[in-house]
């Protein structure tokens, strides 16, 4: 799979969004507990795992439950007691967002002294009736429709309709580099568009969380999966726009079943509530371990074996396929 195409601009030289350099090698979590893990969450968790430790770095655990109406303690705490089993250790105590808000708080105020965002009055509906789709997260390019509203016609919507607040961007190309996918740009006003850092319901958008609290943190290395790929450019803009130096990212292949369909939480077979009575954690993690190609034969391997390991150079850059023996457990 390859992570350009005809939309976006390949680009070679120096780039920005390179390593945070100073200090020890930083990398973190960040499940949304808004149901069990699944073994694609796991997979993440464990590459960016050995490649923090074995760099001899650090490694946190941020729960991003932002968004509580979906994400309930219980499965917080579910989700906290999966990785406990498959044997993964953090530094830090685990970091929730939905005890963050005032943080978020207080770099929004920042961002709204400086004029870099406004209120939307524009429906779901209306923005995908009207706009193309972005090109990584199907999510409409914003036109703009209400980023040149008066005071007074803000005054009147807000009669009616509570806005979203949205993070003005630059028609502006920001450059990333990626450790599996290498150099890719992305014009920001044509890709992305004015994105949407605090919901109409008061809850805080991804984009700015992940921002804070990667850079407040320390965290130096990003692992996560490629369908969040297209975020990078605009959180790499933030990043700067906020004063503070990106980290380096590595986005990883989709972690498939044997037929080569998404895994999704929905798959209840595949979560680890349903394998843990089928499969030791050292089985797990031997398992995806293989289906990555930091192993070369399917076996029961600890998480101190696969650090010894584990190099980047082996991971695969395609999407992954579970052994198709799995399904027949």
């Amino acid at each position: 799979m390859s992570a350009v195409n005809e939309n976006m601009t390949v680009i070679g030289g120096p780039v920005t969004g390179g390593p945070v350099t100073g200090g020890p090698v930083t990398g973190r979590f960040a499940p949304t507990p808004s149901g069990r893990l699944h073994l694609g969450n796991v997979l993440c968790c464990l590459l960016a795992y050995l490649s923090a430790r074995s760099q001899g770095g650090r490694f946190l655990l941020r729960i991003e439950d932002v968004d509580i109406p979906r994400c309930p303690q219980r499965l917080s705490e579910a989700c906290i007691d999966d990785l406990r089993f498959l044997g993964f250790d953090w530094d830090e105590e685990p970091l929730f967002q939905s005890a963050r808000g005032a943080i978020y708080q207080h770099y929004f105020d920042l961002l709204q002294e400086r004029g870099l965002v406004y209120p939307c009055f524009c429906t779901r509906a209306q923005l995908h009736a009207a706009q193309a789709p972005n090109l990584g997260d199907h999510e409409p390019v914003y036109a703009g429709t209400c980023a040149r509203l008066t005071p007074e016609e803000i005054a009147e919507r807000e009669k009616t309709r509570r806005p979203a607040m949205r993070m003005r961007t630059p028609d502006k190309t920001v450059t990333s580099h990626d450790r599996q996918y290498g150099a890719f740009a992305e014009n920001l006003a044509r890709d992305c568009g004015d994105y949407i850092i605090r919901r109409s319901d008061g809850l805080w958008g991804y984009q700015l969380a992940c921002v804070v609290d990667d850079a407040l943190t320390g965290v130096t290395e990003v692992v996560r999966g490629r369908d969040i790929l297209f975020s990078t450019p605009r959180q790499i803009e933030l990043f700067d726009t906020l004063g503070f130096a990106a980290p380096s990212f590595a986005h990883i292949p989709l972690l498939t079943d044997c037929e080569g369909r998404r895994l999704a939480k929905r798959d209840k077979d595949l979560d680890l509530t349903a394998l843990s009575k089928r499969m030791t954690p050292a089985q797990i993690l031997g398992m995806l371990a293989f289906s990555a190609g930091v192993i070369d034969r399917n076996c029961a391997m600890t998480l101190p074996q696969l650090v010894r390991e584990f190099d980047w150079a082996k991971v695969r850059k395609d999407d992954m396929r579970l052994p198709r023996e799995l399904s027949n457990k």
